[in-house]
């Protein structure tokens, strides 16, 4: 599946998330990250991130999809990191 995630964490904590979410996605732009992952690994992703986030300051969106194909994306202005698919 397709996702993209979004998160808001505090101060103390946005480090781990950071490097977490780097582990299973590809970063975009500050606190967004976007890629294909396994339905396996998703659930895996958010039992991690249970143990770093306090319910009462931050916060995680997930938007999935099916296939990446199903989504538009228009950049305007800088492209923060681009995905380069090459063998």
């Amino acid at each position: 599946m397709y996702v993209i995630l979004v998160y808001d964490f505090g101060e103390k904590r946005v480090v781990k998330m950071l490097k977490l979410c780097r582990q299973y996605l590809n970063w975009i732009q500050n606190s967004v990250f976007e890629g294909e992952i396994s339905e396996v690994r998703l659930k895996e992703f958010k039992s991690k991130v249970k143990q770093i986030i306090n319910k009462n300051e931050d916060s995680v969106i997930i938007f999935s999809s099916r296939n990446e194909k199903w989504l538009d994306k228009e950049i305007i202005g800088k492209e923060c990191s681009s995905i380069d698919n090459f063998l």
